[in-house]
């Protein structure tokens, strides 16, 4: 009896050492992004970044490194076990964008660019380096499905909630999206199992790897941009923030705790992209369709501010949860 409590007792230290150190290599990750961030803002402070250039800036990113980051995901061998799991994360990260939604509409029914704030996230250019950190490059393979999902929601339902009428929804636009280009092409990579030269995979995996220091260096020159005493005093930037940053998060870990323990990867990855902070297209939509931009881009610098907190100690609590 007393082994077995002795052995109980060690299993417990090590997933209590294991939790501690995912949450510092998290802390650690973030604390890298803001200062690429921070960098970022002087850069642009400096004049040393344009408006012109942080818009390249996005481009290279939207167009090049995130098709990029989600091919290399695929670049695995296939087995059932993978099959079953991208299927599985296609089906949860449905779910969860439409508890999202359903969520965000409830609450930011009279603000459209609140609305579509709240209800998308930024698993993209600030979960993947998260994801990564965490569970390793492997496992963004999992967290594909939901940007794919998100986007698609985006470029539909989001754009339709920001002009507040029906838009018509054009198959080719999405198909021919960058990242949904990326998709397919992982997925055709990851189905084939066709063999990558060794140039072409290097390539894939340099640009895949500007992901992090290109999306947080445009991410400051939106925190240049912004009046921050304005900002810190607006109470309803507080209330999207929570509500991206905690609620939302909340109902995802509720769905995805019905799965099993073995699961953990899969679950761990949907939670994180769950839980980031506001989406940067919050701000192109709402400059693109002439909304309020200035508001849109305070949503998703303080959000992004608070995830430094908020990320690490849903992680750690979901952790001593799911364990």
């Amino acid at each position: 009896m007393q082994d077995c409590y002795d052995e109980r007792e060690e299993k417990e230290k090590f997933r209590d050492g294991e939790d501690m150190s995912i949450f510092i290599l998290l802390i650690q990750k973030l604390v890298v992004m803001f200062i690429f961030m921070m960098m970022g803002a002087f850069l642009f402070k400096k004049s040393l970044i344009t408006e012109e250039g942080s818009k390249c800036f996005g481009n290279l990113l939207i167009y090049l490194v995130l098709p990029c980051v989600i091919v290399n995901s695929f670049l695995t061998e296939r087995t059932a076990q993978r099959m079953m799991a991208l299927l599985l994360c296609l089906c949860l990260s449905v779910l969860i964008l439409c508890l999202s939604i359903m969520v965000s509409r409830l609450l930011f029914q009279k603000d459209p660019i609140g609305h579509f704030a709240a209800a998308f996230s930024n698993p993209g250019f600030f979960g993947i380096p998260l994801i990564s950190a965490v569970l390793g490059e492997e496992a963004v393979f999992y967290v594909a499905p939901f940007i794919a999902c998100l986007n698609i929601l985006q470029w539909t339902y989001g754009v339709s909630v920001l002009k507040e009428e029906k838009v018509k929804v054009c198959l080719k636009n999405i198909i021919c999206s960058p990242f949904m280009i990326g998709f397919g092409i992982g997925i055709l990579l990851f189905l084939s199992q066709v063999t990558i030269p060794t140039v072409a995979r290097s390539v894939i995996s340099m640009t895949a790897n500007l992901n992090t220091p290109v999306a947080m260096l445009v991410s400051g020159v939106y925190l240049a941009k912004v009046d921050l005493k304005a900002m810190l005093k607006n109470r309803e930037l507080y209330r999207i923030s929570a509500v991206r940053l905690l609620i939302i998060p909340a109902h995802g870990a509720l769905v995805l705790s019905l799965l099993p323990e073995y699961l953990y990867d899969v679950k761990m990855c949907l939670f994180i992209a769950a839980a980031c902070p506001v989406g940067s297209n919050v701000a192109v939509y709402a400059q693109l369709h002439k909304k309020d931009y200035a508001y849109a881009v305070q949503t998703v610098v303080l959000s992004t501010l608070l995830s430094a907190f908020s990320i690490p100690m849903l992680v750690l609590t979901i952790q001593n949860v799911w364990h």
